[in-house]
C-alpha cells in the first residue's frame, strides 16, 4: 500500500547521486492510499484535497462548535451590540422584537355589551374584559382582566348617536383604576342613557 509516490525509481547496483535523491522527494506524490475518497481525494495537481461533498454534519462534534467561537454572531436580546456587519442569533431577535413590540401602545382590552341589562354581566363578546357592571341609567364600570401599567390609560367608547331616532346621546370613557374604567352615556340635558343598541369599549397602553 502506497502513502506515496515516489519522485524517482531506483535499480539493483544502481549508483546514487544528489539529484536523484533530490528527485525522489521534491517529485513524490500522494498515492490514493492516502485518501478515503469519501471525504478527501488526491486532486490533479497530486495534493490532497476535501471532496465537496466530504463535510457531514455528522463528521462535525456538536462539542468542537461552540457558540464561543462564532465571533461574528452575537446574543443581544436589546440589540444594542448590532453592527452592519455581525448576524444574530434567533433566540436574541426574537426577545428584542417580542419585547419591542410589547412595548408599543396596543389596544390591550376591548368589548360589546348590552346597556340595557342591570348588575354585573359577561360583555357580548370582547377581550381583556372580565365583565361590566351597571352603576345606573347610562353609567357602567369596565372591570378589566388585564392590569394596565398606570391608572392612566387611554379609552375609546362608542355607541349609536341616537336612541330609538329621537334623542342625541354622548357617549365618553375614562380610567379609574389600573383595572377599572368608566363609560357614560348621555342625552342633551346631561341625564344618563342606556339606549337600545349595544355598546363598545377599549382600552389602550
Amino acid at each position: 500500500m502506497a502513502i506515496i509516490n515516489k519522485g524517482t525509481a531506483f535499480s539493483n547496483g544502481e549508483q546514487l547521486s544528489a539529484r536523484k535523491l533530490n528527485d525522489l522527494v521534491d517529485e513524490a506524490t500522494f498515492g490514493t492510499d492516502s485518501v478515503d475518497n469519501a471525504s478527501t481525494i488526491v486532486n490533479a495537481n497530486g495534493a490532497i484535497s476535501v471532496r465537496d461533498s466530504g463535510i457531514t454534519t455528522a463528521k462535525i462534534a456538536n462539542a468542537n462548535v461552540t457558540f464561543a467561537k462564532l465571533t461574528d454572531v452575537i446574543d443581544d436580546d436589546t440589540m444594542a451590540t448590532a453592527t452592519a456587519d455581525n448576524l444574530a442569533t434567533s433566540e436574541s431577535i426574537k426577545s428584542y422584537v417580542d419585547t419591542t413590540v410589547d412595548n408599543l401602545s396596543s389596544i390591550k382590552a376591548h368589548c360589546v355589551w348590552d346597556g340595557t341589562l342591570t348588575g354585573t354581566n359577561v360583555p357580548i363578546s370582547g377581550s381583556g374584559v372580565a365583565n361590566v357592571t351597571r352603576n345606573g341609567s347610562g353609567n357602567w364600570t369596565i372591570n378589566l382582566s388585564v392590569s394596565a401599567p398606570s391608572s392612566n390609560f387611554t379609552t375609546l367608547a362608542s355607541s349609536q348617536a341616537k336612541s330609538n331616532g329621537t334623542t342625541n346621546n354622548a357617549t365618553g370613557a375614562y380610567s379609574t383604576s389600573s383595572t377599572t374604567a368608566l363609560v357614560t352615556r348621555e342625552q342633551a340635558d346631561g341625564s344618563g342613557a342606556d339606549g337600545d343598541t349595544p355598546i363598545s369599549f377599549a382600552a389602550i397602553w
